[in-house]
């Protein structure tokens, strides 16, 4: 199981993703969020495949289909953030933590 927990950013929205997979292929999602668009969001991604979301061309999985229909904040890095954990939970990327940080001088 791969878990991941993204905060969102000035909204205060966080978003909490558990990813299983017994086959490291067939991912089965868990999201959760205080976010209204993300509750939305998780009630389509249930199931995915790995291979298809990771190599497919950006913008033409599953995952972005649901954040394109439900979030509107494209800057949003919820989406990343879901898309990185299902990575870890196939087996295609180690668990790193990754940030943006963002200041204005």
């Amino acid at each position: 199981m791969a878990t991941g927990i993204i905060h969102a950013g000035v909204c205060g929205f966080t978003i909490n993703v558990k990813a299983v997979s017994d086959d490291e292929q067939k991912i089965n999602l868990e999201i959760t969020s205080d976010c209204p668009n993300y509750q939305k969001i998780a009630l389509e991604l249930k199931e995915i495949d790995a291979y298809k979301e990771i190599f497919n061309k950006l913008h033409m999985g599953i995952v972005y289909g649901a954040f394109a229909k439900y979030s509107p904040h494209p800057s949003c890095p919820g989406v990343s953030g879901i898309l990185k954990t299902v990575e870890v939970a196939a087996s295609l990327a180690l668990p790193q933590t990754a940030t943006i940080s963002i200041s204005k001088e």
